[in-house]
């Protein structure tokens, strides 16, 4: 599930596909959020526990489930349980190259990349 962060509830991507979102933007939405894109990259050096999360991270336990949840719900990463742990990690191996590509049009703009604005804003800038 695509958690909508400034809303606190929980979406779906598929459920943004099925509402008629491409299925490209439903992906960059579920990997617009600091905390899923920290968390794949730790996945990305290897399995870790909910507990190793929380720890490198600095979230609480809720914050890291939910994510992880998202990123469940998207197919990016899975888990294997071992007894009663449950070990993360990526499903996607490209994902990386996803995140190295965006990498290089940042450092390619300078970084000059930044947030839209909301389209009332953009109405309010023109005018």
């Amino acid at each position: 599930m695509a958690i909508n962060s400034n809303e606190g509830g929980g979406r779906c991507v598929s459920a943004d596909i099925a509402a008629g979102i491409p299925p490209a933007a439903a992906l960059f939405h579920s990997l617009a959020d600091e905390t899923r894109l920290r968390i794949v990259q730790r996945l990305a050096r290897g399995e870790a526990r909910v507990v190793d999360l929380t720890a490198e991270l600095g979230l609480a336990q809720s914050t890291v489930s939910k994510h992880l949840a998202c990123l469940r719900d998207c197919h990016l990463i899975d888990y294997r349980a071992e007894g009663r742990q449950s070990f993360y990690s990526l499903t996607r191996p490209e994902l990386m190259d996803l995140l190295a590509s965006a990498e290089q049009l940042l450092a390619a703009t300078g970084h000059a990349v930044t947030l839209c604005p909301a389209p009332d804003q953009a109405e309010e800038a023109v005018s």
